[in-house]
């Protein structure tokens, strides 16, 4: 089966842009692009980094609920975006659990946290974690865990299989991570402006009811992912039962605002 959907990424104002779909058995319903080419996922990196906390949990090295990153805050609090640090520094701007303060500087604490525990560079545990026994020989992490990932289509499309069955993780550590942590929490979406509540699980983002957002009209409030400022996505859809990634070479801005919903909402009314 090919989906004729996939090939509305030819319309992107983009240079190279891979998109593929796949369902939770691994069955890749369809693919557009080079799908074996390298792209920057930038913040899609967030929910591999994620994955191997999570695995690092039920190895017992970490607790979700030990103490991580500034006072009083938790790995639950980093993975949540609700540790109280900023964005890009090393500073804290909030009480922990009180907003959604969206943060590449809470995830490069938790990968010094998971490494201090394992004793373990993070994208050496990455690898052993979650990548090598997927199978994602084409992903690399050097750097930070927040947003220095580098992967495919073909890896991510392994990746996006996992979450819809998991293999690596025990279902219910999936569905927690898929669970509204901190629910109420209000905050800024980057990208799409404030939103009220602005939800999220343990790495990934959770749709509900945001609007606007970065998937369709159509996407289940259920749909969870993560997208990055390369102009990169992938989301899951468990209502639908399929998951979607997208790589390409431009940086998110207006064009992505525009174009990627429109993909998604084709994509899922094709398979409907």
């Amino acid at each position: 089966m090919s989906l004729q959907s996939l090939a509305l990424i030819e319309n992107w104002p983009v240079p190279t842009a891979a998109a593929g779909v796949v369902r939770a058995d691994g069955t890749v319903l369809g693919t557009h692009g080079p799908v074996d080419a390298k792209f920057p996922l930038a913040s899609v990196t967030k929910p591999l980094a994620a994955y191997a906390v999570l695995v690092a949990y039920e190895e017992g090295a970490i607790e979700l609920d030990e103490p991580a990153g500034p006072p009083g805050a938790t790995v639950r609090h980093l993975l949540a975006h609700t540790s109280g640090l900023a964005f890009d520094e090393h500073r804290v701007t909030a009480p922990p659990g009180e907003r959604r303060l969206y943060s590449n500087a809470g995830f490069e604490q938790l990968g010094d946290h998971v490494a201090k525990a394992t004793g373990i560079p993070f994208g050496e545990y990455l690898r052993q974690a979650v990548l090598e026994p997927l199978g994602m020989t084409s992903t690399s992490l050097a750097g930070s865990p927040a947003k220095d990932g580098v992967s495919t289509v073909a890896d991510l499309l392994r990746f996006a299989a996992e979450l819809q069955a998991p293999r690596l993780l025990d279902p219910r550590t999936v569905a927690e991570a898929m669970t509204v942590q901190y629910p109420g929490t209000k905050g800024v979406l980057p990208g799409y402006g404030h939103q009220n509540p602005n939800d999220w699980g343990l790495g990934f983002e959770i749709r509900d009811s945001k609007s606007p957002h970065w998937t369709g009209s159509s996407s289940s409030p259920r749909t969870f992912g993560h997208f990055g400022q390369s102009g990169t996505f992938l989301w899951v859809d468990p209502d639908a039962g399929v998951a979607g990634v997208a790589l390409t070479d431009r940086a998110f801005g207006p064009w992505a605002v525009e174009a990627w919903p429109v993909f998604t909402d084709a994509v899922l009314g094709e398979l409907r």
